[in-house]
């Protein structure tokens, strides 16, 4: 049996799919784009900027659980340019200071509203 997770603090699912799903102690979050939830403006185009409006976002979805950052497992990061990973990594790293989760970081042609970064993750309960 799964659990729909949403919530408004996080921005709304753009398409058929859910912000977050819950089956068997484990949260499988949609990947997230830079998106202010209050607004649906994108944050300004600088990989660092929105890094952390995405992560923010990861929070929000897992804050509205009673859980936080601390949960996750496991990130799978699609970056538009790899080029600019050690400045995504530089922002990612300060929400992830110790006991990191898994990561796969993977370069993509494009994302969505034209992102420069966007991230999903799996944390448990």
């Amino acid at each position: 049996m799964k659990e729909i997770i949403s919530t408004r603090n996080a921005p709304a699912a753009i398409g058929p799919y859910s912000q977050a799903v819950e089956a068997g102690g484990l949260i499988f979050i949609s990947g997230q784009l830079p998106v202010d939830p209050a607004t649906g403006n994108l944050a300004p185009a600088e990989i660092k900027a929105q890094t952390e409006a995405v992560i923010k976002n990861l929070e929000a979805i897992l804050k509205s659980e009673g859980l936080s950052l601390e949960n996750i497992l496991k990130t799978t990061v699609y970056m538009a340019d790899l080029s600019q990973f050690a400045q995504m990594n530089e922002t990612y790293a300060k929400f992830f200071a110790a006991n990191p989760p898994a990561r796969a970081t993977i370069e993509v042609k494009a994302l969505p509203k034209a992102a420069l970064v966007e991230i999903e993750a799996v944390a448990s309960r």
